[in-house]
């Protein structure tokens, strides 16, 4: 038992980091939401946030859009050439996805200074991603409303997931300095 332990030392140190990380944050994300309150139809501050850069964005392509808040429930609903297409709730703000990849690289880091940087530039990019493809999500809704479990449930969290898998890989064989061992 104590030759496994010792064999697949690496394993076991990445899941106790993983699952630590992850743990963590997630327990931070929760105390944050818990500042808002659903029976008043609060949305929390980073789907507002979001909500923002998406109607800035499609602002910026010219778009006739706007949003406003709900007031039934804690969502953004967004407006497209005057139509209501979609509601951006706090599962749209991409957080749950940026708490895996974080704890993910937290889990191969080996250099604090790279690891920051690395988790501080993937954050940035994986929020981005988040506002193109909610952004194009929107367009598609209003042109092609009748493929909207398609495009919701499988091509759009093909972009966020897919992005934050290359981030995955691109730091595990430039950055983290675990490809060369």
């Amino acid at each position: 038992m104590k030759n496994i332990l010792i064999q697949y030392k690496p394993f076991f140190v990445f899941l106790a980091k993983f699952f630590v990380t992850y743990l963590l944050l997630s327990l931070l994300y929760s105390f944050y939401l818990s500042n808002f309150d659903a029976s008043k139809n609060e949305l929390d501050g980073v789907s507002k946030f979001v909500a923002y850069n998406v109607n800035e964005m499609l602002l910026f392509l010219n778009q006739d859009v706007s949003f406003q808040y709900s007031e039934k429930e804690p969502a953004a609903v967004m407006f497209f050439n005057g139509k209501s297409v979609s509601r951006i709730i706090e599962g749209c703000n991409a957080v749950s996805v940026m708490l895996l990849f974080v704890a993910f690289i937290v889990a191969f880091s080996s250099n604090f200074k790279h690891t920051f940087f690395y988790i501080l530039l993937g954050l940035v990019l994986i929020h981005f991603m988040n506002i193109v493809r909610i952004t194009f999500l929107n367009y598609s809704l209003f042109y092609y409303p009748e493929q909207k479990e398609l495009l919701h449930d499988i091509v759009f969290p093909l972009i966020i997931y897919g992005s934050v898998f290359l981030l995955w890989i691109l730091w595990v064989l430039k950055f983290s300095g675990y490809a060369k061992k």
